[in-house]
């Protein structure tokens, strides 16, 4: 599933443009904030800006092998960072809500067998008919 989703990375003139302006821009941004705060890094940010923009702009099909790596390292993490995302969501807001609701006697599902009774099905109270209701069911 995963390789799947990495063979169908679109790679069209278009897609490579976006790339290298998005990754030009963010390079740009980083190369401003360096030289903010006064770190002599700036300059090597700048340069590898300006080249994103231009190939981005003008030779976007010289992008091709770096939208590629970029994008099965974008699919690779989106892979991991979802499953990590709902294990963390499980385990601490799931498995808490129903360790708490134990430890205070709540009960969400009544699973307790009872012998004596023949049937566990609930019973509704009689409703005479209304058309509006069956127009508005919930």
């Amino acid at each position: 599933m995963i390789l799947e989703e990495i063979r169908n990375i679109k790679s069209e003139k278009k897609d490579l443009r976006s790339f290298g302006i998005t990754f030009g821009v963010v390079l740009g941004l980083l190369a401003g904030a360096l030289w903010w705060k006064g770190k002599d890094t700036y300059a090597i940010f700048a340069m590898f800006s300006a080249a994103f923009f231009f190939f981005g702009l003008v030779l976007p099909r010289l992008l091709k092998p770096l939208q590629k790596i970029w994008m099965t390292f974008a699919v690779i993490m989106g892979w991991i960072m979802t499953r990590l995302i709902l294990c963390v969501l499980f385990y601490v807001v799931f498995t808490s809500i129903g360790g708490i609701s134990r430890m205070f006697g709540k009960q969400f599902l009544n699973l307790k067998g009872d012998k004596s009774k023949q049937s566990y099905w609930i019973y509704r109270e009689h409703v005479p008919f209304d058309r509006e209701r069956y127009e508005k069911q919930f």
